[in-house]
């Protein structure tokens, strides 16, 4: 044992990670429509694969939450055959981002727009998992789901079953919310196995009418896509869903990366060989049919705060996911379904950044409505296109703040001196109104030296309006010097 100081460290973190991840995995699984046992495969490749190699040493990959609307609706509408397809096209393309170098390109996304896309993918599956706390139903989309839960409440308190549900469910909740203040308890026993344990002997204990997870076997599972389900790659709608699959699974990995840097004092993230690691990650899970992974900060933190110090903890954890998943896949038939969805509840509101976003209000209020347009175009639109247009807003946002641009005017008593006008700063086409109306408020009838040594950007629109306004000055028999 002197020989491996950290392995008794490694060892506990990842029993720890593994109680953490069993009811995180088998929850994500069932809000995606899936069999629950393709959470463990996603999470088991998480550990033996991703978690062998560079790039983070610490954080853990696995399925998570942050996808689960994503993968929900791309199953919907394409099948669960085409899911591998899917996913196997996305870890592709990570790799190819990851030998391009592209990892270090993520950390250029505005912070506002991935807390938006997560504050949006909080509130759609909150929106769904609603439902799953009654053992009801979803109708499908953000919208759908919020305008249904009016009907919701009403069938739920006329159903015993459906109030049964409700019951495990936010009992579920509040047992996440007080575990960890049971700092002695929260040590030996993660609060998402301590609640789903709760509640399943409690729907055993009093026999409650409630729903169970479906079990069908791990090999049953399984399903690799077959050439058909490839061939579905040619489409232009299932391009989007691969490339946002790819895109918001990479964002979440390393911004979650410089999370956990942030929790230790070991080796830093490498962000390409890490995203080359996700792709490697997701390339074998979509070979197995199953769930897209990212890399999870809860778990990341759990491994953190348990004391890990090697990739080892990581590759133990999936080792366990493994041994449960073979060994003892009916021990999910008796976890009620409702409980899975407290836990996704919960973790959907850990999404959504209310703390933050006052302060970030009052100090940065265009950062706040990048976050806000983002988060609510996710909800009433998709997550594809929510995240371009928080993109997008957080472009025009950027080069807004950045294209000031002023005139230091200096005009002589003596009216036969020119007025002498000095640009400043960023001049570009959204600018272009305030900058003509400064220089038409210019006095009539003097001639005048336009000094443009003062800018540091002239974009083409502004500069092919300051020579038409030369020449129509210069019409009017005035003198206009550009001074460059």
């Amino acid at each position: 044992m002197k020989r491996f100081p950290s392995f008794r460290a490694d060892f506990t973190a990842s029993l720890v990670v593994f109680l953490v991840a069993v009811p995180l995995c088998v929850g994500v699984a069932v809000a995606s429509g899936v069999p629950a046992e393709l959470g463990l495969v996603t999470g088991v490749v998480g550990g033996l694969l991703t978690g062998l190699l560079p790039g983070s040493s610490l954080q853990v990959s696995g399925p998570a939450a942050g996808l689960t609307v994503l993968v929900f609706e791309a199953v919907k509408e394409y099948g669960i055959g085409a899911l591998g397809a899917l996913v196997l096209a996305a870890g592709l393309l990570q790799l190819a981002m990851g030998a391009l170098k592209l990892g270090r390109w993520f950390r250029a996304i505005s912070v506002a727009v991935v807390q938006g896309m997560l504050a949006g993918i909080g509130l759609v599956l909150i929106a769904g998992q609603l439902y799953a706390l009654t053992d009801a139903k979803a109708p499908g989309t953000g919208l759908s789901n919020l305008a249904g839960l009016p009907g919701l409440i009403g069938d739920t308190v006329g159903s015993a079953t459906a109030a049964s549900a409700l019951a495990i469910g936010a009992g579920t909740i509040a047992v996440l919310v007080l575990w960890p203040r049971w700092r002695r308890a929260a040590r030996v026993l993660p609060a998402p196995l301590a609640a789903v344990a709760l509640a399943t002997l409690t729907v055993w204990a009093l026999d409650l009418p409630v729903a169970r997870v479906e079990v069908s076997g791990l090999l049953d599972a399984i399903q690799p896509p077959g050439l058909s389900d490839v061939g579905k790659l040619a489409d232009v709608g299932v391009l989007g869903t691969v490339l946002a699959f790819a895109l918001i699974a990479s964002a979440e990995s390393l911004f979650s990366a410089a999370a956990v840097d942030r929790l230790h004092d070991g080796p830093r993230t490498d962000y390409d060989k890490e995203l080359m690691a996700q792709g490697a990650g997701n390339t074998v899970c979509g070979l197995l049919g199953a769930l897209p992974m990212t890399a999870v900060i809860v778990r990341s933190a759990a491994n953190v705060q348990a004391g890990a110090r090697t990739k080892l903890s990581r590759v133990l954890h999936g080792v366990w996911l493994l041994v449960f998943a073979a060994a003892f896949p009916a021990a999910l038939g008796v976890v009620p379904v409702a409980a899975l969805a407290g836990v996704l509840v919960h973790a959907g509101c850990k999404l959504i950044p209310v703390r933050e976003l006052g302060p970030l209000w009052r100090e940065h209020r265009g950062e706040a409505l990048v976050l806000l347009v983002t988060a609510l175009a996710i909800v009433t639109v998709n997550m594809f296109e929510g995240v371009l247009i928080g993109l997008l807003l957080a472009v025009a946002k950027t080069a807004w703040e950045t294209s000031h641009v002023h005139l230091e005017v200096d005009t002589p008593d003596d009216v036969a001196a020119p007025v002498r006008v000095r640009v400043v700063g960023n001049a570009t086409f959204l600018r272009l109104p305030k900058l003509l109306d400064q220089l038409e408020s210019l006095p009539a009838g003097r001639d005048v030296e336009l000094d443009l040594s003062g800018l540091r950007h002239l974009d083409h629109a502004c500069g092919a309006a300051l020579t038409n306004w030369t020449e129509q000055h210069r019409r009017s028999r005035q003198t206009v010097e550009l001074v460059s």
